[in-house]
């Protein structure tokens, strides 16, 4: 039978479809982002100037920005309605120099390159004292979003507002924190590791999970084991240990679930007032891959429907042998 879940973190009911499983092969088709070399604009240096350049990751401005920061923002009302230009900063994060499409087939040197280059550009981001958040984001392949051009690359964008999603995070840890003055993320993270069951891989100071209430199968969360709302502070000596992990998951879903389109987000503290946070905010990765499509019921009530029970998922990439 079906089974609701509901997320500790923000109250959100989630369906668990467990008579709709399927086998992983079942879902999407697999993801085709090879593509040729000399049509790369990567490659053949077709793309915006180099804003920076460290171990083989180039960060470059998007060529198609969705903010830029041409002019102040100053909101504006017109009657109920209040709009304002779209301030803010939209980078690309070229992860390697090599025609490679998908993060988990680059070395783990250059994928803690990737990560260094992303608390580098956070740490830069948050000195504009108009930026409220900056998220770091991968969209890889076209069914999560990507242009099929087959070169590895992420985002960073820096935002004038405070995100809703990132709010009801932050005030549903803040809510938990205040009733038993402990971080729910910690909670979560002792909890899935005694119990093994929904606990994918873990390393020294990394587990991945598939949570409780999954959106989506196969969903992901990559957990610090220490407390940090931070992840330009959490990652700092840490960066080897996370890039291992990360390389891990993305093998996993690239071989057990034939190599899907998937999107990841890290999810950290706001710049404003960080310090606020610390106790009760604990800094993460989500990874989805892209196996299923949101559709009415989901959009017209905001139910996710999973059709995989996480411990199921979790089970399943546990299994898989990433060694070949």
């Amino acid at each position: 039978m079906s089974q609701l879940r509901k997320d500790p973190l923000v109250n959100r009911w989630t369906i668990i479809a467990t008579e709709r499983a399927r086998r992983p092969a079942a879902f999407v088709d697999p993801q085709s982002t090879v593509t040729n070399q000399k049509n790369c604009p990567y490659c053949q240096d077709k793309a915006s100037p180099c804003i920076d350049e460290s171990n083989g990751v180039k960060i470059i401005n998007s060529s198609s920005p969705i903010l830029d920061d041409s002019k102040p923002f100053e909101p504006h009302r017109h009657g109920l309605y209040e709009a304002a230009h779209s301030y803010g900063s939209h980078e690309i994060v070229v992860e390697s120099p090599e025609h490679i499409a998908n993060m988990a087939d680059l070395p783990l040197v250059q994928i803690k390159a990737v990560l260094q280059a992303y608390a580098l550009r956070m740490q830069t981001h948050r000195k504009n004292p108009f930026i409220e958040y900056t998220l770091a984001y991968k969209n890889y392949g076209v069914a999560a979003g990507s242009r099929n051009i087959g070169h590895a690359r992420s985002q960073i964008m820096a935002v004038s507002v405070l995100p809703m999603r990132v709010k009801d995070k932050i005030s549903g840890a803040e809510k938990y924190f205040d009733v038993h003055e402990r971080c729910l993320f910690c909670d979560m993270v002792s909890q899935e590791i005694k119990n093994k069951e929904r606990v994918i891989v873990e390393n020294e100071h990394f587990v991945v999970i598939a949570p409780f209430a999954s959106r989506f199968p196969f969903e992901s969360w990559v957990l610090p084991k220490f407390h940090q709302c931070d992840f330009v502070e959490g990652i700092k000596a840490q960066e080897d240990s996370l890039a291992s992990i990360m390389k891990d998951i993305l093998l996993r879903f690239k071989i057990g679930l034939n190599d899907p389109a998937y999107n990841y987000m890290i999810q950290t503290s706001p710049v404003k007032d960080a310090s606020s946070y610390k106790d009760y905010y604990h800094w993460h990765i989500e990874v989805m891959p892209r196996l299923t499509r949101v559709a009415g019921f989901e959009r017209g009530t905001g139910f996710y429907i999973c059709p995989i029970p996480p411990e199921m998922a979790a089970a399943f990439l546990r299994e898989v042998d990433i060694r070949a």
